[in-house]
């Protein structure tokens, strides 16, 4: 990749786009790196995500998009694990109540299969591995956790899915009561977004 290296994310979601340029911009890689959106990406053949890992649905899609274009493209999967619950919703969580339901859906089932557990039973952690492929062929994948809690009841505003519910004990808030300075720093995503900005960086482009 030369300098300023552009890179498509595979999405069509402007809020993910706006936090990647945002953490890549405060971790100083923003003279380096410049993220925009898929062009045209609702319209495009979707890839669907229904591997048994984030790895290879991140891989998977990423491979999927790249094929077309010559910029290199970003791919991610994540997800909620609750050992408790045997991994569940893992890779599933967007669709874990069902298609076309909404995070307030998916929070109440996750509730309702956690009713009764408690302590260490509670204990969840957020995935996400990101995925960069470039003509067909992935040339880096990174992935990190946030581990935390679940609490019985939703609490904030902010954040999606099931951030009200998940407690991350450093702060002492839940995802959706975290500032997004803070979120990016704690964040599943935050922490491989940053991992995989300093493995491109370390790369002679």
């Amino acid at each position: 990749m030369s300098e300023r290296a552009r890179i498509l994310l595979a999405s069509s979601n402007a809020g993910k786009l706006a936090e990647l340029e945002a953490l890549a911009a405060g971790e100083g890689y923003g003279a380096r790196f410049r993220f925009a959106l898929f062009p045209n990406f609702a319209s495009l053949p979707k890839f669907e995500e229904s591997a048994a890992t984030f790895a290879e649905n991140a891989a998977g899609k990423a491979i999927h998009y790249s094929r077309g274009v010559q910029e290199p493209v970003l791919a991610d999967d994540s997800g909620l694990v609750v050992p408790a619950l045997g991994g569940a919703p893992g890779v599933y969580s967007a669709r874990y109540a069902g298609e076309g339901a909404s995070d307030a859906d998916r929070i109440r089932k996750l509730l309702d299969e956690m009713r009764g557990k408690t302590g260490a039973q509670r204990a969840a952690r957020f995935v996400c591995v990101l995925a960069l492929a470039e003509r067909g062929r992935v040339i880096a994948v990174v992935s990190d956790s946030a581990s935390g809690e679940l609490l019985d009841q939703p609490r904030g505003k902010g954040g999606f899915g099931y951030d009200p519910v998940f407690f991350a004990p450093e702060p002492g808030k839940t995802f959706a009561e975290l500032t997004r300075e803070e979120k990016n720093r704690l964040s599943h995503r935050g922490k491989a977004f940053r991992r995989l900005l300093a493995d491109l960086a370390s790369r002679t482009v």
